[in-house]
């Protein structure tokens, strides 16, 4: 302070770096908040600088450089989402068992004929359930719902009779239905009226039989395969077991006097869904969720056959 001189000096340079400073604090400010909504570091919650946000790992990164980006997987043969494709171009006929009005057709349903190998009635009425449900009414519920799953999958299908006929057809004719449509597969559907205490469901499988005009010997063989998808997907869709009290337990019986088998001339089979005789088999086969699941396990069996 003796020399009072020099004080004007020092003053004037703190006054350039205080207004330099003032400038420059509100523009680091704003490049900060810039770099921090660009990526910078941000806490994780667990007291450290984090990685990506949520929202940064919403899309899967780039394959490497020379590999191929994954692919959606294939969806499976007669999926929802492919209902034009896995069957386009097949032939599928339904054989609803019986007809609901052959009951009042006694005499035209009785009279004979020719299966091949012997004569047979036309038709009968089938049996029913202790409460009065007819298996007529089971196959074609059955049957109808089949249909729309098949027809979804592309294929076209035919029936034998839609409860549209006054009776019948006969036995024969129904065999000729499937012959003339030149099918690529053909299932009737049943339900068996066996004895009470007896459960589950068969697969009738055509024997190799030869006599007037029959000759199965060409649709044995396919018509086994048809059979034997049948009982898997039948048996996955409804839960229901093989019969014990047929065919040793297979679930696959072989029989040569069924003139729909023997007057075939393509691959076909009969499926006995159930026994409407049995409380508990027939407590299923008249829920129309469980026979829902029936049709599911029919369809899907006819798609692996014709899938081969």
């Amino acid at each position: 302070m003796s020399n009072g001189s020099f004080f004007p000096e020092p003053r004037r340079r703190g006054d350039t770096l205080a207004i330099v400073l003032v400038a420059l604090i509100p523009t680091c400010f704003v490049g900060w908040l810039l770099w921090s909504s660009l990526g910078g570091p941000t806490d994780d919650g667990a007291g450290g600088t984090g990685g990506p946000t949520a929202s940064s790992t919403s899309s899967p990164p780039p394959p490497p450089s020379g590999a191929s980006a994954p692919s959606s997987p294939p969806a499976p043969s007669g999926a929802p989402g492919e209902p034009g494709k896995p069957l386009k171009g097949k032939v599928v006929v339904i054989d609803p068992g019986h007809n609901p009005n052959n009951r009042d057709h006694p005499s035209q349903i009785a009279r004979l004929v020719d299966i091949g190998t012997d004569e047979k009635e036309c038709d009968t009425t089938g049996t029913a359930t202790n409460s009065g449900y007819a298996e007529a009414s089971f196959t074609l519920d059955v049957a109808r719902r089949a249909r729309t799953l098949l027809e979804a999958r592309g294929a076209t299908v035919r029936f034998t009779q839609d409860g549209d006929r006054p009776y019948g057809p006969c036995v024969d004719e129904r065999a000729e239905i499937g012959n003339k449509a030149h099918a690529d597969a053909v299932v009737s559907v049943h339900a068996d009226g066996a004895a009470a205490g007896e459960r589950g469901f068969h697969v009738i499988l055509p024997k190799s039989v030869r006599g007037g005009g029959a000759d199965t010997s060409a649709i044995t063989a396919p018509s086994r395969r048809l059979g034997e998808r049948l009982r898997s997907r039948f048996a996955k869709a409804t839960g229901s077991e093989p019969a014990q009290y047929i065919a040793d337990g297979s679930g696959l019986d072989v029989r040569g006097d069924l003139g729909g088998l023997n007057l075939s001339t393509v691959p076909k089979v009969f499926i006995e869904c159930g026994n409407m005789r049995d409380s508990q088999d027939a407590a299923e086969l008249t829920d129309k969720t469980w026979r829902e699941r029936a049709a599911d396990g029919v369809a899907q069996g006819i798609t692996d056959f014709l899938n081969e």
